[in-house]
């Protein structure tokens, strides 16, 4: 599993997102991005995550930093969770775990006492230069978009 660290070049990731555009870390060169990974759409973790990211949108747009959401789903699952929590964020498909294994939000984890291999839940702030300004790794999912927001 691959450790990111701050001030080193963000792993480059083509992904479709939930309506099937390809959307590349490339497309956002000259301003912050923020993507964290998260393992299932409609979980009760992931649901808090995504809705709190949504409910502060706005902020993290006025400052600028759009935010990207990628899990294993697939695009029809994107498009359900979305549709069912009113959404708005763009959420990545990644169902070989390549661009999570990059950023080493892919791998070992324990949960509840036992090891599993999975996605580990992990947000990344990725600056104009396409570095990566700040980890956020093994994330508890209820309140960190606020502190994300807190750190910007």
């Amino acid at each position: 599993m691959a450790t990111i660290e701050p001030g080193t070049e963000a792993p480059a990731f083509s992904l479709p997102d939930q309506d099937g555009n390809t959307v590349s870390l490339g497309d956002f060169t000259g301003q912050r991005v923020l993507v964290y990974f998260y393992p299932k759409d409609d979980t009760p973790g992931c649901t808090k995550e995504a809705c709190q990211f949504n409910d502060n949108l706005a902020a993290f747009e006025s400052a600028g930093v759009p935010v990207l959401g990628v899990s294993p789903d697939a695009a029809a699952s994107h498009v359900r969770f979305r549709d069912k929590y009113g959404l708005r964020l763009q959420l990545l498909s990644d169902p070989g775990h390549a661009a999570m294994e990059s950023y080493g939000a892919w791998g070992e984890k324990t949960s509840y006492g036992k090891t599993t291999t999975g996605v580990i839940r992990s947000t990344f702030l990725i600056d104009e230069q396409g570095k990566v300004a700040r980890v956020w790794s093994n994330v508890k999912a209820d309140g960190h978009a606020t502190r994300v927001l807190a750190e910007l």
